[in-house]
């Protein structure tokens, strides 16, 4: 996969457990069912049904301007869309990306699901874009989100100052952490030994 036809192409990540899909606006309607949670302020800040549609067009937006090649996520276990993640940061000269900008409806936390989408992106990212670095970052205010990242076996690096702007225009610190090529093999075989393609 090169850059000239990544952000272009419609790639397609699932194994057992998750199905990752190109975000389109096709998915609207789903994103309504579970993007209203006070939560998700973070990452989202949907009050009404125009901030969701903002939202959704802010980010194909991204992908349109090779920014970041955006996901939907779809549970297998119930068929349901149960969020959104994305690749971004993406740099081809220096083969690293970051993973982020992931969310999950309420009923879909901590039920294993980001387990199975992580790998999904991670392999990605390494075996088929052949990238040396992948890195993914927390607000860090965000304690679930931060533990969550460690259990994925990536390896804390620090804290970026003033690192983004939230979605209530305040400036915000992201804890950030990493797992790269050297890695992969290891974090694939154990952190990961238990997913299914």
């Amino acid at each position: 996969m090169d850059q000239s036809t990544f952000y272009t192409s419609d790639i397609i990540l699932e194994n057992d457990r998750v199905r990752l899909a190109p975000f389109s606006m096709e998915f609207e309607e789903n994103l309504r069912e579970i993007i209203y949670d006070d939560g998700l302020t973070f990452v989202v800040n949907c009050k009404n049904d125009e901030d969701v549609y903002n939202y959704m067009q802010r980010t194909l937006e991204k992908r349109d301007l090779k920014l970041a090649y955006p996901f939907i996520i779809i549970d297998k276990l119930t068929g349901e869309v149960a969020g959104s993640t994305r690749f971004g940061h993406i740099q081809f000269g220096n083969k690293r990306l970051e993973i982020g900008w992931t969310w999950y409806g309420h009923k879909f936390r901590g039920t294993g699901l980001n387990h199975a989408c992580k790998y999904e992106l991670l392999r990605y990212a390494f075996e088929m874009m052949q990238f040396r670095r992948v890195q993914l970052s927390a607000d860090v205010d965000n304690i679930r989100s931060q533990k969550a990242i460690l259990k994925l076996g990536a390896i804390q690096e620090g804290v970026f100052r003033s690192n983004y702007m939230n979605s209530l225009g305040e400036s915000r610190d992201d804890v950030y952490f990493s797992i790269i090529h050297k890695d992969w093999n290891e974090v694939k075989n154990t952190v990961f030994n238990n997913i299914k393609c």
